[in-house]
Formats: structure tokens, sequence, C-alpha cells
């Protein structure tokens, strides 16, 4: 389960910083997950009940910000969102790395980052 994973990194990362600032208790945990990481926001939220207990982030409010795809075109200058396209064959909307505007090859430069933005402390 790839979200356990990084849940378990991003735990284990806000009770480092918590330790070096002598921390009793986290209150809030703020994350920013790309949508282009392909990781379930509830598988998140499960993962991360799951690894908070009896730890002093147990109490935790977790929030959880989802930042959509941007690509970038060298060719026409485009940035902006990306396009989709539905397949039939597989049932699911998957996203292009094609310019929405002159139909080239363009970059991701949003969309894959998972970050902890803010964290809340009682110290």
């Amino acid at each position: 389960m790839h979200e356990f994973s990084i849940s378990s990194q991003i735990v284990r990362e806000v009770l480092e910083e918590a330790e070096k600032r002598g921390a009793k208790r986290v209150l809030e945990v703020h994350l920013v997950i790309g949508s282009l990481t392909l990781l379930g926001i509830e598988q998140v939220r499960a993962s991360y009940k799951m690894l908070v207990e009896n730890t002093i982030m147990k109490e935790s409010k977790l929030f959880v910000r989802q930042k959509k795809g941007k690509v970038k075109c060298d060719r026409c200058g485009y940035e902006g969102p990306i396009k989709f396209r539905d397949d039939p064959i597989y049932h699911i909307s998957f996203p292009t790395l094609t310019c929405p505007k002159c139909d080239s090859s363009a970059r991701i430069i949003e969309g894959r980052e998972c970050l902890i933005k803010r964290v809340r402390l009682v110290i």
C-alpha cells in the first residue's frame, strides 16, 4: 500500500519536528497532495489514523488539500491544467502529457508534490 508508506514518512517527520521543539502534543497537520501522485486521500487518512495511535499525535486533526496537475509547453508557452482523455477500454480518465493548446509535448510543473505545509503543536 503506497499510501501507508507515505503516511508513515509524514508521521515520522512530524514526530521528529515535534521532538526537536519539545512539543507535548500535535494538534493539526496540514498536507498538500498533488493529484498526479496517485495517492488515495481516504487511504492516507486511514493510514495516518492508525499510525498516530499511542503517540503525541493521537488526537491531531489531519487536513489535506489536493493540488491539481499543471503542465507547461516549451513550444507555445501554454501553462495550465492538464488535458484528460477518457479511455473506454480501461474505464478511466487519465492525464495526457500533450499541450492542450498546440498538441506538442508538455512537462508537468505541478501535481506531483506531497508536502507537509503546516503543523500546529502544543509546547
